[in-house]
């Protein structure tokens, strides 16, 4: 049978790969809702922009006969923020404009909505040889955070007055080809062979690489077992940031200079320049738990964060050329 799905954010990074795979499977029929200019991908493939979602009327055809919404669209972490209200802004996004779509999906009929979360609901840090878990209590710090654990809860609320189907999706940090932000910027240095002072980092943290979120997320589409659940996903192998830096260095075909400076000394270094979350990115632990969401699901990571890895340095290296 072949599914009827929309997807919104079909453009950023988890949402380019998640459509070629779509498309690869042959199996569903699927709308696309953007802000950008559309441009014809396939046949089974329609596409529709709108300059803001929250003008959409409950009967956009968008929805038409659609099964199953996965809502990837939202406003992610901004390094350099520039609004006077940063938690205003993203719950505009966050969270106004995803259960506004909700609603949509209720009034269109739609059966399932797939939700995409953050790690960040649960909170920035684990102590060691702790995990986070999909029971674990919430307790958001940043703005992205907060507005995405306030979307959950709206989300929720409207599952339980209308019987939609609700499946919450948290990853953690996604890397994978063509991947920007912190992985492109280690591979930049690694790259130029600039010396790194973290060698002596023994943190450990959880990352997914896009092809099992991706894997994960269709799994959801039909799983009877997933509705009404929260599963956090990663790759089931938890790393410090030394070790990440070694395997990207590896996979680069380069040498890893790291040298080993006390966290103590980063912390307040990073304090002084005004960088003290990069420095708790770097230097602390955030591991999950994903026995949950192998086991409700019967699902496993589909690639080893090796081949993950060497995937993702071999597109930086082809990009650079």
């Amino acid at each position: 049978m072949t599914n009827k799905l929309l997807i919104t954010g079909s453009t950023g990074f988890v949402g380019k790969q998640l459509l070629v795979k779509l498309i690869e499977d042959q199996n569903y029929n699927i709308n696309l809702l953007n802000r950008s200019v559309k441009t014809q991908i396939s046949s089974c493939v329609s596409e529709f922009t709108v300059k803001d979602y929250s003008s959409l009327k409950h009967t956009h055809e968008c929805l038409s006969d659609v099964d199953t919404v996965i809502h990837l669209a939202s406003r992610v972490h901004v390094m350099a923020e520039t609004e006077s209200d940063p938690l205003l802004a993203f719950r505009k996004v966050n969270v106004d404009m995803t259960l506004h779509i909700a609603r949509m999906a209720v009034s269109a009929g739609v059966r399932r909505f797939i939700f995409i979360s953050s790690v960040k609901v649960n909170g920035e840090q684990t102590k060691p040889g702790r995990y986070f878990s999909a029971e674990s209590i919430p307790a958001p710090i940043d703005a992205y955070g907060i507005s995405k654990y306030e979307a959950e809860i709206g989300l929720k609320k409207i599952a339980s007055e209308t019987g939609l189907e609700l499946v919450i999706i948290r990853p953690v940090l996604v890397y994978g080809p063509g991947v920007k932000a912190n992985f492109d910027t280690m591979m930049r240095w690694l790259t130029k062979g600039i010396p790194l002072p973290f060698g002596a980092i023994n943190n450990k943290r959880s990352f997914v690489a896009v092809e099992n979120l991706v894997d994960l997320m269709i799994t959801c589409i039909q799983h009877p077992a997933a509705d009404g659940e929260v599963f956090l996903v990663s790759d089931g192998e938890d790393m410090s940031t030394s070790e990440v830096l070694k395997k990207l260095a590896l996979s680069l075909n380069v040498k890893s200079r790291l040298i080993k400076v006390p966290c103590v000394f980063l912390n307040i270094l990073a304090g002084l320049i005004g960088k003290k979350k990069l420095s708790q990115r770097v230097c602390g632990s955030l591991q999950v738990d994903i026995a949950k969401t192998c086991a409700v699901l019967n699902w496993k990571p589909i690639i080893s964060t090796d081949l993950a890895f060497q995937k993702t340095a071999d597109h930086f290296l082809s990009e650079r050329k």
